[in-house]
């Protein structure tokens, strides 16, 4: 089975259109280290819920919206390797900055790796 890469956080809807050609530089990087594939997408349907919820667990503010991104690799060895690499590669660190100078709450994005149990 597949192994997931997947992260949450807060853009200023303002700033969409920047921040997407930002992401699709990203997703070329992820994959060139190893993705199988790369995918981010927009709330458009992420209400306000009673107990939990993306704009809950975001902290969205006035203004931000949410987005959810996914890389999927054969298997969790080659995510870490790619991980690593991404992270260092210095096209990610100038995509970074000009994601924050964006207004990208990295502060309040949330990540982590999941095996999965069902694919079909």
């Amino acid at each position: 089975m597949t192994y997931i890469e997947s992260f949450v956080l807060s853009v200023p809807r303002a700033n969409l259109d920047a921040y997407t050609r930002e992401a699709l530089k990203a997703a070329a990087v992820w994959k060139e280290h190893g993705a199988l594939s790369y995918t981010e997408a927009v709330g458009d349907d992420a209400p306000m819920g009673t107990l939990t919820s993306y704009p809950q667990a975001l902290q969205l503010r006035e203004g931000e919206i949410a987005v959810i991104g996914m890389a999927v690799y054969p298997d969790r060895a080659t995510r870490d390797v790619a991980n690593k690499a991404t992270m260092s590669d210095p096209r990610m660190g100038e995509m970074m900055a000009s994601m924050k100078k964006l207004g990208v709450a990295f502060d309040r994005t949330f990540f982590g790796g999941f095996a999965v149990i069902v694919e079909a």
